[in-house]
Order: structure tokens, then C-alpha cells, then sequence
């Protein structure tokens, strides 16, 4: 209410700067737009102006089939898509180096938590130890394609940051085990039919449909794959690939049986991945975002065998508070406890990149292992480092 603040607040609404206001190196050409790409020019005045060694960026639009013939032609240097094995393949046989940063996410199977059998863990637990989660990672992005280990719910790659041994003990690893799978099923007092497919002790035939993304090519090779060995169990399942621009916001309205989504963050802080696990599609329940969007109907407050009641809400709210380090692993730890109980989602794999960069225009890209690559592909993401430092430049300059 004070006039000081008022003036100011009008002084900010009047200004109406005639270009961008840009402080980095380089400046998007609103003129350059379409639906194909879009140019960055150099900005001189910027504070970064020498260290960056590129005078233009061409910045391509469009998912992996639109993106791949671009490539394949030496038209872009570099690119983060999902590339199939077979094309990754072609861009080996071109000389084309291939980056494999993690990524510190990944597809996992999705369920509705409103459909039967899915709101219960053993059914999930079950479906765990009946996925070849390697064969999957494989068959999707070959060696960028590695299966998720402790099922925590947040990248292995930090476990060793956030987890203790005791715990890491505690964590079941879901390994392949169909006998275990029809163990736990059985004890449910599940059956099969004469096509060998399973009932549920009510005499309901297992039967779902699985959904992803069309465009993305990993997610939807998974999807395949997936469905395939699903079937192949006994839970019959079909395929549907959904356009990307749909899918999600069909997730999101609980218009779905099974299908393949996000897991993790790629952030260093767990909180971030469990964030993406219990709330980003589960927003109703969450109490976070939309209340309308229904999402996968699972409810936050659970009853764990190895914590008994949790709170999943609040201990996400509480990782965060406080400078205790010590105090946040803790909560940390029995959420990937509980994670690892409940299995909202089964993580399938985690994403590294098979971003190829051919050395044809540019050059300075840094040796496997070196520690920007820690960074990954898309958060905060090692080739902005190697481009701001001036490391990354065209041949010759």
C-alpha cells in the first residue's frame, strides 16, 4: 500500500522496451521464426560477448523423425533427441562421436491407481520382478538405455550422495524373476484362464491397454517392448501410441489405464524426482497443482510395511527444510523406502544421452568422463557450459 511501491509498480507497467532485453550472448530473431526453426544472434553488448565463440545458432524444431534426416545430412551439429539404436547406428558408421551424459530420469510404467488391480502394491510388486527392465532399456536406446537398479524413485547415479548403506540394504531390486512375479499373484488368489492369461480373484481378466507418446521414439519403442512382455506374462496388453502434445494431458485428466511417463528429475536434490513421482501426475491427490486434474489417483498418505503410516506429502515438503544435511538423508532415505515399497510407477530405465556431435563444423568437445558431464543433457546442460566457457567453437576460429 505504500505510494513508493506504487509509483514503482507503475513505472514497470509503462515500460515498454521496442526489443529484447537480453543480458547472455545471444538473442532469439523474432523475424527468423517458424515452424521449422528459429536463429539466436549474437548480442556484442553482452557481458559473455568474448567469451563465446559462435556468431549464430539455428536452433531446429521438431521430435526425433523430423530431426533425424537433419543429422544424418551434416545440417546439426549437435542434438539430444531419443535416437533409436538403428539410427544411432548410421550416426556411428558417419564417424559421428556419441555423448552418453546421464541424464538422471526415465520412462516408467504408469498406472491408474482408480483401476483395479492397480491400486494394490502387490499387484505393482508383481509387475515388477515380471519386467526385463535391461531388455527394455536395450531394446529402446541401447547402450544410452540402463536399467533402473535400486528402484528408489530418484536417480542410482546419486544414491551415494543421499542414501546410507543400511538403507541401500534395505532397497528390493526388483530383479527379473517371473516365478516370483506368479508367487505373489497366486497368493492373491489369482488364476489363469485357458488362453493363459490371469484373473483376478474375482474371475476379472487381466486385459489393459497401454499408452505413449507416438513421436518419442525410446518411449515408445519401451511402450512396444513393454506390452509385448506384459502379454507374454499374462497380462494381455495393447499398444497405443498417443501424439506427445495429447498424452500427457491425457495422463494428467486420469484418461488411461497404463502408460509410460517420466520418472526422477534431473536434479541433484531428491526432492525434485519425488516431486515428479507422487505429484506431477497425481495432482488431485497431491493437493499440489490442479485439483481437477485426476491424474493417477494415488493417495499420499500410505500404509507401508516397513515404515508403517507415511505422510509422502509431508516428508517431501520436510527433505527440504532446514540446513541439517544430515537430517534431510533421513527423510530421504525412508522416502526411497516407501517409494520402493509402494511403487506408484515402476521405473523401466534411466535416459543417458546418445547425443551425436559430428566433427564436421565444430570442435572442442571435451573426453568421455571429463566432470561437465555430470551436468546431463537438459537441466542445466554440459554443452550452455561448454559454450559460455568459450571451449566449444567452430573449426578454424
Amino acid at each position: 500500500d505504500d505510494q513508493e511501491w506504487k509509483d514503482l509498480a507503475a513505472q514497470f507497467n509503462e515500460f515498454r522496451p521496442d526489443d529484447m532485453v537480453v543480458l547472455g550472448p545471444y538473442k532469439i530473431d523474432p523475424a527468423s521464426i517458424t515452424e521449422s526453426q528459429m536463429l539466436l544472434n549474437k548480442v556484442s553488448t553482452s557481458f559473455m560477448a568474448d567469451k563465446v565463440k559462435f556468431d549464430r545458432i539455428v536452433n531446429y524444431n521438431g521430435e526425433t523423425p523430423v530431426v533425424t534426416p537433419l543429422v544424418l545430412s551434416g545440417d546439426v551439429d549437435y542434438a539430444t533427441h531419443g535416437f533409436p539404436p538403428a539410427t544411432e547406428k548410421e550416426y556411428i558408421n558417419l564417424g559421428y562421436r556419441i555423448i552418453r551424459a546421464p541424464n538422471y530420469n526415465g520412462p516408467a510404467l504408469y498406472f491408474n491407481h482408480a483401476v483395479a488391480p492397480f491400486d494394490k502394491k502387490e499387484v505393482r510388486q508383481a509387475l515388477a520382478y515380471a519386467i526385463d527392465r535391461n531388455e527394455n532399456g536395450v531394446v529402446s536406446l541401447g547402450d544410452s538405455g540402463k536399467a533402473a537398479v535400486n528402484m528408489s524413485g530418484f536417480s542410482d547415479n546419486l544414491a551415494a550422495n543421499w542414501l546410507s548403506e543400511e538403507t541401500v540394504a534395505k532397497l528390493n531390486k526388483y530383479e527379473f524373476d517371473r516365478a516370483k512375479a506368479e508367487e505373489i499373484l497366486s497368493g492373491l488368489g489369482w488364476t489363469r484362464d485357458s488362453d493363459n492369461v490371469w484373473m483376478d480373484e474375482a474371475g476379472q481378466r487381466m486385459e489393459f491397454e497401454l499408452t505413449a507418446p507416438a513421436e518419442f521414439a525410446d518411449w515408445s519403442a519401451a511402450a512396444e517392448n513393454l506390452a509385448q512382455q506384459l502379454t507374454d506374462f499374462g497380462i494381455k496388453t495393447a499398444f497405443r501410441g498417443v501424439t506427445y502434445t495429447q498424452h500427457p494431458i491425457d495422463v494428467q485428466d486420469g484418461n488411461f489405464q497404463m502408460a509410460i511417463r517420466d520418472w526422477a528429475a534431473g536434479n541433484p536434490y531428491p526432492q525434485y524426482a519425488f516431486n515428479t513421482d507422487f505429484r506431477v501426475y497425481n495432482q488431485a491427490m497431491s493437493g499440489v497443482g490442479d485439483p481437477t486434474k485426476k491424474g493417477m489417483s494415488f493417495p499420499m498418505v500410505q500404509q507401508t510395511d516397513v515404515l508403517g503410516e507415511v505422510d509422502l506429502g509431508q516428508m517431501i515438503a520436510d527433505s527440504t527444510k532446514g540446513a541439517d544435511l544430515d537430517a534431510q538423508k533421513a527423510i530421504v532415505g525412508d522416502l526411497a523406502l516407501a517409494y520402493n515399497e509402494l511403487l506408484p510407477q515402476i521405473p523401466l530405465w534411466e535416459r543417458y544421452g546418445n547425443n551425436p556431435a559430428p566433427d564436421i563444423r565444430i570442435t572442442g568437445w571435451p573426453a568421455d568422463g571429463d566432470p561437465v558431464f555430470q551436468n546431463g543433457t537438459y537441466n542445466d546442460p554440459f554443452v550452455i557450459v561448454l559454450m559460455l566457457t568459450g571451449q566449444l567453437q567452430p573449426k578454424g576460429s
